[in-house]
């Protein structure tokens, strides 16, 4: 499964006739041309450009608001968003909505090791027995929760609380009665609750190691974003950080001391310090910037080794970019997958699981999960269909993998990984409306 070649072979081999038949299938190898005459050409064409060359900067960030969800409906231009009720022929299999059987409804408390998925696709969380030892084997859907437009990322306290991250604020769901008992609203505006990839509202979201505050990133469609901080005891808003664009992930240091916003949109990391609320953003851009708002070749989710308390952040199926925020110094480790990379999850080994959404080129593998030791020797598992973002059970022995996504080609269920058996075929778990977050209870 190692890739040698793909869009992102350019970068290796800039010239020759490969690299040029290259740029002509590849939307990035477009954007790494960002000068001369067929930048300026692009220009005529692009409306984006027209934005950025307009008058004054009120007015780009305007028209940037009122255009950014029609224009960029993907991680690329030129790529349209599924509707999330609709299936979409480009996927593997979009399948119907689970809907729970209240016969296998638990009385009183959710069972340990149930997962609890956020449904991108309608306003709920969904409760989902794994079935035979956790295996996929005979699971299904147990029970649905309301907690608001879009659910994105959820965190799930020691308390049994989970935090769900909405377009219209943060959900506070009871998980082992499975009940929703607050709907938190943002401090930020954020604009109109709406739904799919570029809504605004809450996106990454995580809870501080001691259970007292929950930090939610919170995007504002074409502008930087906020990290907002939630008290998990009064349950309401005590502050506000300023951060990149689009923060996909949200992350916190093993001593509670920093937050980190994954800034999709804005190449960076922002580092918030938990205490004071000043902010530090760091550059992590491995392929470069080129592309903007248009790229591929962005941040998507992160996870922070405890340790040495560096965050690493998967880029491509090629690159993993090692950020030590201490210094804000990045160093690059090679991957092997060589597919367009999303969630990411530590397994209480130390291992590393690296959600391939799918190809972006021509020459891009499938999707997959990478298992990446400790030592960086990788193992590649095919998957079947775009997924989004991983869980690991309490054990380690198994990966579960949402089928959310969050551009177009999703699928309504979650893939079971045996970690411990590699000749064990993955087992597709009917689960939820387009699940994006995860989380193991």
């Amino acid at each position: 499964m190692t890739g040698t070649g793909g869009p992102r072979a350019a970068f290796r081999k800039a010239s020759g006739p490969r690299a040029a038949s290259r740029k002509a299938s590849d939307p990035r190898a477009a954007f790494r041309e960002a000068s001369g005459p067929r930048a300026a050409s692009r220009k005529a064409s692009d409306p984006r450009a027209a934005f950025r060359e307009a008058s004054g900067p009120r007015a780009r960030r305007l028209g940037l608001a009122l255009i950014v969800a029609a224009l960029l409906a993907g991680c690329a231009t030129g790529t349209t968003e599924a509707d999330p009720g609709a299936p979409d022929a480009s996927s593997a299999s979009t399948g119907s909505v689970a809907t729970p059987d209240p016969s296998r409804t638990p009385d009183g408390r959710t069972p340990d090791g149930t997962l609890l998925v956020a449904d991108f696709g309608s306003d709920t969380v969904t409760f989902v027995d794994p079935g035979r030892d956790g295996s996929g084997e005979g699971g299904a859907p147990i029970a649905s929760v309301k907690v608001g437009t879009a659910p994105y990322g959820l965190v799930v306290g020691e308390d049994g609380r989970a935090w769900v991250a909405t377009a219209e604020g943060v959900a506070v769901v009871d998980t082992e009665r499975r009940t929703r008992l607050a709907l938190i609203p943002y401090a930020t505006e954020s604009g109109p609750v709406a739904t799919g990839e570029y809504r605004g509202g809450g996106m990454g979201i995580a809870l501080a190691p001691d259970g007292s505050r929950v930090y939610v990133g919170v995007n504002v469609p074409g502008e930087d974003g906020a990290v907002e901080v939630i008290d998990t005891a009064t349950r309401e808003v005590t502050g506000t950080a300023p951060v990149g664009m689009r923060p996909f992930d949200v992350d916190v240091s093993p001593d509670g001391r920093e937050v980190y916003a994954t800034d999709h949109d804005s190449f960076d990391v922002t580092a918030v310090d938990a205490d004071t609320l000043k902010t530090r953003r760091m550059e992590v851009a491995p392929y470069g910037t080129e592309g903007g708002l248009g790229s591929w070749l962005k941040p998507h989710y992160a996870v922070v080794r405890p340790a040495d308390g560096r965050l690493l952040l998967p880029f491509e199926g090629e690159r993993l970019a090692v950020l030590d925020p201490r210094t804000g110094k990045v160093t690059i480790e090679r991957m092997t997958a060589n597919t367009h990379q999303h969630g990411a999850a530590l397994a209480p080994d130390g291992t590393l699981l690296v959600v391939g959404t799918g190809p972006i080129g021509s020459d891009d593998e499938e999707p997959s999960l990478t298992v990446r030791a400790p030592d960086g020797t990788e193992r590649v598992v095919p998957l079947e269909g775009p997924h989004e973002d991983v869980a690991v059970s309490a054990d380690g022995r198994t990966a579960y993998v949402t089928g959310g996504f969050t551009r177009d080609g999703y699928w309504n269920g979650i893939t079971v990984v045996d970690l411990d058996d590699e000749k064990s075929e993955p087992v597709r778990l009917t689960a939820g409306n387009r699940p994006l977050g995860i989380a193991v209870l």
